[in-house]
């Protein structure tokens, strides 16, 4: 087993419980919908933590995608098991946030969407810093950042989400959210 192997593990395991999480929280809400429609009750799930269950899966794509690029200079050690699994850790509270434990609390998970964003895209603003300090850390990776493409994508993926933590009204809020997604799927698509 490599080096990376072995981190990729730990790293994999908790990206993969991340995703779960954004899954069963859209299951949860979808049968609280179904049985509000059988009790004849109002309950919503709205458009806004839908998309951003999909921004924050998009996003921990790109940060799996990434550990792949760095797979060579992965080394074990107990400094490199912590970090990955604090970012990991932060990754899972990410996606455990987007959607509430009860969503039958809510009338409209819109609410719940306006109570979280900004915890949640700043987790995931705080790790895209984090990953930036790693590549201009390491020689072979900070070539990449020679291109000016690669910096005017990410400047771009910033301030939108920075957007998204700002913007008030729903119709503007999946606007900056369908904009987020429309740029992870066009760059996974070069």
């Amino acid at each position: 087993m490599s080096d990376f192997e072995f981190v990729f593990a730990l790293y994999s395991l908790l990206l993969g419980l991340s995703m779960v999480e954004l899954l069963g929280g859209l299951g949860r809400a979808l049968e609280v919908r179904f049985a509000a429609e059988a009790g004849r009750e109002k309950f919503a799930i709205g458009w806004l933590t839908p998309l951003l269950a999909i921004f924050v899966m998009l996003d921990l794509l790109s940060f799996w995608q990434a550990a792949w690029t760095v797979r060579g200079d992965i080394a074990v050690s107990g400094s490199t098991l912590m970090a990955v699994a604090t970012f990991a850790s932060l990754y899972f509270l990410a996606a455990r946030l987007v959607f509430p434990s009860h969503p039958e609390g809510f009338a409209n998970l819109d609410t719940h969407y306006f109570r979280v964003r900004r915890v949640v895209l700043g987790l995931l603003l705080v790790l895209l810093a984090a990953q930036l300090l790693f590549y201009l850390s390491h020689p072979v990776l900070v070539a990449a950042f020679h291109h000016p493409l690669v910096w005017g994508l990410t400047l771009i993926l910033a301030a939108l989400m920075v957007g998204a933590m700002l913007t008030r009204g729903v119709r503007a809020s999946i606007a900056v959210l369908t904009v987020l997604i429309a740029r992870y799927v066009i760059v996974y698509l070069l």
